[in-house]
């Protein structure tokens, strides 16, 4: 029984530093990454508008009423969630800035994609303009999962959409 209770108060004294740690990071964030494709800035344009179903987390896509003019859709991820999101600015082909409009998440932010022709197809700049609201999320963000880890997560899955190896 000792031995037990000296577990459970090593336990709750790792999640209390953590939490604390979590409290003393920002915030907020900004994250970016770039990668080239050997596809026209059009193609990338028409598939990160489209339906994300080249994404393999996305398990599930629902077009929903337009927000304040802007489109707007909700993804459900893996793990049943589901999050709203709207884009804010469409300048095709070259620019795209989306947020997530659920409300009370543990995280929120913009995703702004920024296309630009390059010599053999395209570039593509996604920067992350986030918060996290959690401080147990923070400190799991910062240290365990990196700021970018969706970011990189998403343009490995374009690659793999087009067959490409990716940079």
């Amino acid at each position: 029984m000792k031995w037990i209770l000296i577990i459970v108060a090593a336990l709750l004294l790792v999640v209390a530093v953590i939490a604390l740690t979590g409290m003393m990071l920002p915030k907020a964030h900004i994250a970016s990454r770039s990668s080239r494709f050997k596809q026209s800035p059009q193609a990338i344009w028409e598939t990160i508008t489209g339906p994300p179903n080249w994404r393999p987390e996305v398990r599930a896509f629902e077009n929903l009423s337009p927000r304040d003019g802007h489109r707007s859709w909700a993804e459900t991820d893996k793990h049943g969630q589901t999050i709203a999101f709207e884009s804010v600015e469409e300048i095709a082909p070259t620019r795209l800035v989306t947020r997530i409009t659920t409300e009370k998440l543990p995280f929120g932010g913009t995703w702004t994609h920024e296309i630009k022709p390059v010599s053999d197809g395209c570039e593509l700049t996604i920067t992350e303009d986030g918060k996290i609201y959690n401080p147990i999320f923070r400190f799991m963000a910062r240290f365990v999962l990196g700021y970018s880890g969706s970011i990189e997560a998403y343009l490995k899955a374009l690659h793999k959409k087009f067959g490409e190896a990716g940079d």
